[in-house]
Order: structure tokens, then sequence, then C-alpha cells
């Protein structure tokens, strides 16, 4: 079955309150964040928050996700020590923009799970991307590393990074997000898109996130759990989507058994990528739970 990546929450690592409640909201991955959102003088207090939650708390099904400082700060080295022995199923490295920058902390997270007698790969690895040099070595990130599962676009450095900000309409965004989620295709690993930042426009959140689904993004970061809902609302399959599958998948069937060398539905012809479009659909449909084989 797919792994959904639909949704990963943003939780703030020095707020024990919202650690502890966080995988109730019901979003697919949970990203405790030890960055951007906790000022200098918490960075130790919210590692240490995250440490014993990771230890000691049940998150149950859900995606656990942390996103480090960068190791060019202070902050970073002490980050993964720390980390790395809690085993979260993925560590986050913000600003990622060249190969090496995976490559050196893959590096160190090997070093660190043998020490502490962990399975030498099972922590993974996210590279978040959020200037101009990391979008243009996107692919070269994306195949830095086999612990990677996922890369994802950080729009607000970005658009900093280009002189402008952030409209509603995302035209800024619209050649970084392009070639992110191109280069995970081609390396056949996850796209995220980035956080929706005004919590109180949704329908401005909806009409991104339709917007990324279009594009073909497997998720969405959000930072409020009202956020959830409405992305995951988009990103299921309707009843008419999974119909129309059922039926492409049967026609396609049905022609095997006949040896039929042509395939039609409603007088349109089924090819290749129609029949793969319809077995995702369903895929997807079976991890969001609306659909079971045979029903």
């Amino acid at each position: 079955m797919v792994k959904l990546r639909r949704t990963m929450m943003y939780v703030t690592g020095n707020n024990p309150a919202n650690i502890i409640g966080a995988h109730l909201y019901g979003s697919d991955s949970i990203m405790f964040d030890l960055e951007d959102s906790v000022s200098i003088r918490e960075k130790d207090s919210a590692r240490f928050l995250v440490y014993n939650a990771l230890k000691t708390l049940d998150f149950g099904e859900t995606e656990t996700v942390v996103r480090v400082n960068g190791l060019d700060t202070p902050f970073g080295g002490a980050d993964l020590e720390a980390i790395v022995r809690a085993c979260p199923d993925v560590i986050r490295l913000p600003k990622a923009e060249k190969a090496e920058d995976v490559k050196e902390i893959e590096a160190i997270i090997a070093e660190i799970e043998g020490e502490a007698g962990l399975e030498i790969g099972r922590t993974k690895l996210m590279a978040a991307i959020e200037s101009p040099l990391g979008v243009i070595n996107a692919y070269e990130l994306a195949t830095a590393s086999k612990r990677l599962i996922g890369i994802a676009i950080g729009a607000e450095d970005f658009v900093t990074s280009m002189k402008t900000n952030r409209s509603p309409e995302g035209i800024e965004l619209l050649t970084a997000r392009s070639q992110i989620l191109m280069a995970a295709r081609a390396a056949g690993i996850y796209a995220l898109d980035t956080a929706y930042t005004d919590i109180n426009n949704d329908e401005g959140f909806i009409e991104e996130v339709k917007l990324i689904k279009q594009m073909g993004f497997d998720g969405k970061s959000v930072i409020h759990p009202r956020q959830i809902e409405l992305t995951h609302k988009i990103y299921t399959p309707s009843s008419k989507e999974i119909q129309h599958s059922i039926r492409v998948i049967d026609a396609i069937k049905e022609a095997e058994s006949k040896s039929s060398g042509v395939i039609a539905l409603d007088g349109k012809m089924i090819d290749v990528p129609v029949v793969d479009r319809a077995y995702r659909v369903l895929e997807l449909a079976k991890a969001a739970g609306v659909y079971k084989e045979g029903f």
C-alpha cells in the first residue's frame, strides 16, 4: 500500500502541550520543529522536550519527523546526537542546497546509529529546499542518499532570496515548485509543498491545495489543525473517481482474458498511463480508508 503524506503538521518543539496531543488531529505526519520556530535561548529545552516525547509517548501510526537545525549553526550537531537516539521516523534537513549537505548529515547519522546500537539506515531523511541554489540542484539533492524519502519546498526563505513576496496566485513559486516536483518524481521519492501561513483564509488555502495536487505534489505542510481535514478532503479520491478506476481495471482484465489488443471504455481508448492512474487512485483510496478491494 502507498504511504500517505498528504499532510505534515508543524509542531513547535518548545511547547509541551502541543507535542503531547499533536497526533490526535489526524495528520499523516507530524514534524517537531527545532529550527525556525524556536528562539535561540530555547533551543536546548526544545531538543530535550522532543527527545523525551519520542522516547516516552506513543504517536500511533502517525509518522514522526523532526526538523533539526542546520550543521552550520551551533545547534545542528547536538540536535542530531539527541534526536537520532530518540528514533523518529524521519529527520528533516533545513535549507539544503547541495548533495554534500545531505551526505554530510547522512554520515553523522550513520555514526550515531552505530554508537547507539541502532540499525544503520533506519533513520530516514527529508531535505527542505529553500533557496535558488537548492532549486537548481533539486535532482542532485533528491538522489544524494538512499535514506531520502522526500524533498520539500520552503517558500518564505525562497521568495525572500528571489527579492519578492508571496501572492495569492503563487506565480513566484511556480518554477521552484515545478523543478522540485520533477526532481522528486525522477528520483522516485515524495514531494511536499510549503505551508500556507494565512490560517484564517480557508478559501485561499483550499485553492492552493487544489493547485499543488493538480501539479502532482504528494501533500502539503500545514501549520494549523483545521488545515488537515481540508487537505485530506481534496486528496481523497471521490466516489466517481473510484468507480471509474474500477471500470478501467475491469476493462483491462477482460481484454487480457480475451487476448484482445484493443481496449476501450465508453468509446475511449485505454492505454498504459490510464491504467497506471487507475491503480494509483485505488491505492490512495485504500490508504485513505474509503475503498476496499472487492467492495
